[in-house]
């Protein structure tokens, strides 16, 4: 957590975006057809939820 910001350094971010992807993905979840069907690019998965 950032002090000043209360919230997540980019890299923690990314990160966490990483982490996300490979678990899903490990978990037989075709991420980038998942996205692609929604009209959302692969890293624009979580963009709903994000108030980072």
């Amino acid at each position: 957590m950032d002090d000043v910001h209360c919230g997540y350094e980019t890299d923690e971010r990314e990160l966490l975006c990483d982490y996300i992807d490979e678990a899903l993905t490990e978990h037989g979840v075709d991420v980038a057809a998942l996205t692609s069907r929604h009209g959302l690019g692969r890293y624009q998965l979580t963009d709903k939820w994000r108030n980072w």
